[in-house]
């Protein structure tokens, strides 16, 4: 049988994925369970490309390097964007179907968690919030013992020439990155001297500020559908979403901003 579009998109399959819970069933509904399919979809094209983006760090491929990281940040966009569709649908419209979401959370989202831990966002409870041998619990072991895209850009840094501490080369990857003055010192000597250099730090930059961005644009929408009610997953809502605001994955990036 010759291969057609709808055979390599596997879309009976796909299309089968959309089953509402709720009687009728509610129409929202459907919107609900369409815009978070997608954004899992993209969570795992961004692993995809970040994981591409420090194998060409590692292997000192710039050029290539800030082409990934503009894809990366094109997709940002379009996550920041989708909130604009989900905000179409009314509080009363969300309460309709609801309380059949039981105790499934966004906050369940293993592939986010994947991808702060990609970013240096690393906390061990994330872990822990899986059964052990679980496909998720697995994913998250493996991601939180690896290096951070962080680490790839420091060791870039030092293969071409600049002088990263040995101590924050050999740093321990499954803690959080902590901010440096030795490699903040480096940092300003680049946006001051290197102009090629300075561009893909910005694109670091638009990552971290992306990432943020669309955190925010979260919280206010869950803010817009529930207000202060707690989430469907046991958590304290848009308070606990407000708590993961302004904590950036590259703090060097940030702390040089009054130094320049």
């Amino acid at each position: 049988m010759p291969l057609t579009y709808g055979s390599y998109l596997r879309l009976n399959e796909l299309l089968d994925l959309q089953t509402p819970v709720s009687d009728g069933p509610e129409h929202d509904e459907m919107l609900f369970i369409v815009i978070h399919q997608v954004y899992e979809l993209w969570f795992k094209e961004i692993l995809h490309e970040l994981d591409h983006l420090r194998d060409l760090l590692d292997a000192s491929d710039a050029p290539r390097a800030h082409h990934t990281l503009k894809r990366v940040l094109t997709i940002l966009k379009v996550l920041v964007a989708q909130v604009d569709v989900l905000e179409t649908m009314t509080p009363l419209e969300f309460l309709s179907f609801r309380d059949r979401l039981e105790s499934g959370s966004g906050f369940q989202s293993f592939q986010f968690r994947a991808l702060e831990f990609v970013l240096g966002l690393k906390h061990r409870g994330a872990v822990l919030h899986y059964p052990e041998g679980s496909p998720a619990r697995e994913l998250l072991e493996r991601r939180y013992r690896e290096p951070t895209l962080w680490d790839s850009f420091l060791r870039y840094l030092a293969r071409v020439g600049h002088p990263i501490p040995e101590s924050v080369l050999q740093r321990d990857v499954a803690k959080p990155i902590e901010p440096s003055a030795d490699v903040q010192r480096i940092l300003i000597e680049i946006y001051r001297g290197d102009p090629q250099l300075t561009e893909l730090c910005e694109r670091l930059v638009d990552l971290d500020e992306g990432l943020q961005e669309w955190r925010y644009r979260h919280v206010k929408m869950v803010e817009r559908t529930i207000g202060t009610k707690r989430g469907t997953g046991g958590s304290t809502g848009a308070e606990y979403l407000k708590g993961t605001l302004f904590n950036p994955a590259f703090p060097d990036l940030w702390a040089i901003r009054t130094e320049l």
